[in-house]
């Protein structure tokens, strides 16, 4: 491969010449620079993405963190990731933290490999791991919670989200409504439980414990979850699920004890997924715009690394939307 000092020899020119019009980040007579870009273009060279990499000491790298990879949600941030990141020719480096501890770990991990900027959900992250990656000066951005300073922040709003939800389900006639969160720490459990409590308070309907249950963010976690509520005495009539995951775990549910759904039990889910709207019936459920979530994070942690932001924190809020389809 012709390497910078080929093309030096071939324009009649300094390898510094070559490099000033290769980055930019010099003038250079117009004259000079078409001799650079013919001598670049006849002997086919390429600039060697590490050489760049150590004279700006970035590693041309974003890290992705969520907790896992097995809901579509995340992935679909991370398309939104790559819809801005690939024409500035930055790798997107995705991490799965499921599990005790891990996403500290993986962010340490991160920090140590110097990765540009770090765009992380809050499933079991601390004040202190995001401190450090503000001491180490990596950008980055959490989704749906308050970050550190130095960080930027996601999010929708979940609990309206949730509220409306339920709303519908009351509008439609149902009273005896339930809900099941996935674990019961976890950001987004919390705050959509805080949404389906609210539309109750509202309407001034009483809430018991035995309508709140808690598993996991995954299918199966939805199915025991449903099982348990719908096999008491006083089952539900509908179930507001915290993710689409759930709700279809509901349905599995459902169908497995024969009830029908929407006659017999309302189903709805949370995030929208592709699957949503595959399964039969259909998922009433709330559009939670994965892909612009990771275009929005992908620019912002852009705009920090290229130097346009001042602020010490932004807040970018995304609007939902309530999609009502048959389980409804």
């Amino acid at each position: 491969m012709a390497g910078i000092r080929d093309v030096a020899a071939s324009a009649g020119v300094s390898m510094a010449t070559v490099s000033h019009v290769i980055s930019g980040k010099r003038s250079v007579s117009a004259p000079t620079r078409a001799k650079v870009e013919k001598a670049i273009k006849e002997l086919g060279y390429r600039a060697h993405p590490g050489a760049a990499q150590l004279r700006s000491g970035r590693t041309g790298t974003i890290a992705l963190v969520v907790p896992t990879l097995e809901n579509p949600f995340y992935p679909l941030v991370a398309v939104g990731m790559q819809d801005v990141l690939i024409p500035r020719e930055i790798m997107l480096t995705i991490s799965d933290s499921n599990g005790p501890g891990r996403s500290e770990n993986t962010l340490r991990h991160l920090i140590s490999r110097r990765v540009d900027a770090v765009v992380a959900a809050p499933f079991g992250l601390t004040e202190a791991v995001l401190e450090e990656l503000h001491t180490a000066q990596i950008p980055f951005v959490t989704l749906g919670r308050v970050s550190a300073d130095g960080g930027d922040l996601v999010h929708t709003d979940d609990a309206a989200g949730a509220r409306e939800i339920t709303d519908h389900l009351l509008d439609r006639g149902y009273r005896k409504l339930a809900f099941i969160g996935g674990e019961e720490a976890a950001v987004p459990t919390k705050q959509r439980l805080e949404g389906f409590v609210r539309a109750h308070q509202l309407r001034a309907l009483d809430l018991r414990k035995h309508q709140i249950a808690y598993g996991s963010f995954t299918r199966e976690g939805g199915r025991n979850a449903a099982r348990e509520l719908l096999t008491k005495r006083e089952r539900p009539d509908a179930i507001v699920a915290a993710n689409d995951l759930i709700a279809i775990g509901v349905l599995d549910a459902a169908r497995e004890l024969g009830l029908r759904v929407p006659k017999d039990l309302a189903v709805t889910g949370y995030d929208d997924i592709e699957a949503a709207s595959l399964v039969s019936p259909a998922l009433t459920t709330v559009e939670n715009p994965a892909r612009e979530i990771g275009r929005t994070c992908a620019r912002l942690l852009l705009d920090r690394l290229d130097g346009e932001v001042s602020e010490i924190t932004r807040t970018i809020g995304l609007s939902h939307r309530l999609i009502v389809r048959q389980s409804s």
